[in-house]
């Protein structure tokens, strides 16, 4: 098995096929506290990070926000008091791509730090 969270993103300008049910299957083993939504038609990545309050909620948000800056991949981040809701998807293929996985692992370290 690939560790997700020690890859990187390749730059993905569309054209390329979304993940194919058996792929997401695959990828999604490794990255089981994630679930697989729609929005407007397209599934993504989403998960919820709780945490003690808002301060911590934001700090995690910033880092979240740092990783996608070095990666060139960005989410859409909701910060409230006490969570953050992550999701991760392609725009350019309105879809998920590999790169979606390896930002949600990447997510996961930084929670666990």
């Amino acid at each position: 098995m690939v560790n997700l969270a020690a890859g990187k993103c390749a730059p993905c300008r569309g054209g390329e096929p979304t993940l194919t049910d058996e792929e997401i299957l695959e990828l999604h083993s490794q990255t089981p506290e994630w679930n697989i939504v729609e929005r407007d038609g397209a599934p993504l990545l989403q998960r919820v990070f709780k945490f003690k309050n808002f301060a911590d909620a934001v700090t995690f948000t910033n880092k979240v926000a740092a990783i996608a800056e070095a990666e060139d991949h960005h989410p859409r981040l909701v910060t409230e008091w006490g969570r953050v809701t992550v999701q991760w998807w392609t725009h350019v293929i309105k879809g998920l791509h590999r790169n979606d996985f390896i930002m949600a692992a990447k997510t996961d370290e930084l929670f666990q730090k």
